[in-house]
């Protein structure tokens, strides 16, 4: 150390040791400062003049849906179809001639529900009203009052115990066989009228069966002369007319089958209740003796 301050004070003469490390020091102090300044200005000077960020990518637009072509103008053989309802499809698909068809086997169908509804009530068969009304005349032995009454009813069991009474002169078993025949005839009416509605029931999948053998025999006759790639378009056309007959064939089937074979044994239990009752109201004539000359 004291051979550093010898050869200081050779090489600086006049400068003592502790001067020197005051202007040490103050060199140190100021050459941070300088330093830290030029940090700060660099940071200003990147905050005002910073690069420009970095430029965003371009956006492309997206591409076209294949098939979904211009049309602008005018329709061109790659440019896709103009959509159609489902409705319109439908009609189309189905066909006027099955469309037509179906209609009428739907419209019948209603009718006859309608119909075969009214006829299998209580009120129309076998009315508690004139059961009671009518044993109340013959427990009053007012036979015509009880005739007129049945008479001029117009349910089946009126024109059963009418039958009846009419033939009530012959004899009890005679009377029996025309409340019979009278019964019969009754339920024959109201069967021929069901049995249309199990004829529809039986001939719509049938009319459905033969759209679907068309609309196949339609679809393999495209791919069979349509070449290598026949058009989907067209073969489309055979399949959903095969779908479509199908499906309405059993909407209409279905209701059908299903409301015959309720409202048949509705009305069948109705008429047991008719032949019933009415063999119950007859049956204080069961020791009637043939009158002379009675017809």
């Amino acid at each position: 150390m004291k051979y550093m301050s010898e050869r200081i004070s050779d090489v600086l003469p006049g400068w003592s040791m502790k001067s020197l490390l005051v202007v040490l020091v103050v060199g140190i102090v100021s050459s941070g400062a300088i330093f830290s300044e030029s940090a700060f200005a660099q940071d200003d000077a990147a905050a005002e003049f910073g690069a420009d960020p970095e430029p965003a990518p371009p956006v492309v637009p997206d591409a076209p849906a294949p098939g979904a072509a211009d049309n602008g103008g005018g329709d061109d053989a790659g440019g896709s179809a103009p959509n159609q309802s489902l409705l319109g499809w439908f009609i189309k698909s189905l066909g006027i001639p099955y469309l037509i068809v179906f209609m009428a086997l739907s419209v019948t169908l209603v009718s006859l529900f309608v119909m075969n509804m009214l006829a299998a009530r209580r009120d129309t068969l076998c009315p508690l009203d004139l059961i009671e009304e009518f044993g109340q005349r013959l427990d009053e032995n007012d036979n015509q009052g009880a005739y007129d009454l049945a008479k001029s009813d117009e349910s089946v069991l009126g024109q059963v115990l009418a039958a009846g009474l009419s033939k009530i002169s012959r004899g009890y078993p005679k009377a029996l066989e025309g409340m019979q025949e009278v019964g019969e005839e009754e339920s024959m009416k109201l069967e021929h009228r069901l049995s249309y509605m199990a004829l529809i029931g039986n001939l719509s999948p049938m009319i459905g069966l033969f759209g679907t053998v068309q609309g196949m025999i339609a679809s393999f006759d495209v791919i069979a002369n349509g070449g290598s790639t026949p058009k989907p378009s067209d073969l489309a056309a055979g399949i959903s007319t095969a779908l479509f007959t199908t499906l309405v064939g059993l909407f209409i089937a279905i209701p059908a089958i299903a409301a015959y074979n309720i409202l048949r044994n509705r009305v069948a239990r109705l008429l047991l209740e008719v032949g019933v009752e009415s063999e119950n109201l007859m049956s204080r004539f069961e020791d009637t003796t043939p009158k002379a000359g009675g017809r």
